[in-house]
């Protein structure tokens, strides 16, 4: 069983990539309710989504709309360099 440590560190990551796709994606975030409390939950992770439903209800404001997004998980990191190039002393 990971570690609350890990649980926060996945969803921080978990956020920012959200973060990232609200913005890249508008339309997206045109669904989502203005002040909605989002709770992330990932497709068969489930210690991790009710870690988050469980974080979620702790945080909530009282008439708050809760929205739950649901990823299937995170591509792999990729590097994005721009034709790096190598020099030699």
């Amino acid at each position: 069983m990971p570690g609350v440590d890990i649980l926060e560190k996945k969803h921080a990551t978990l956020v920012a990539e959200f973060d990232r796709y609200v913005v890249e994606h508008p339309e997206f975030a045109k669904k989502i309710p203005k002040n909605a409390q989002i709770v992330l939950q990932v497709y068969g992770d489930d210690e991790y989504n009710n870690w988050s439903i469980q974080l979620a209800k702790k945080q909530r404001e009282p008439v708050q709309t809760v929205v739950y997004v649901k990823v299937k998980g995170l591509k792999p990191l990729k590097s994005r360099l721009i034709k790096p190039e190598v020099a030699l002393s």
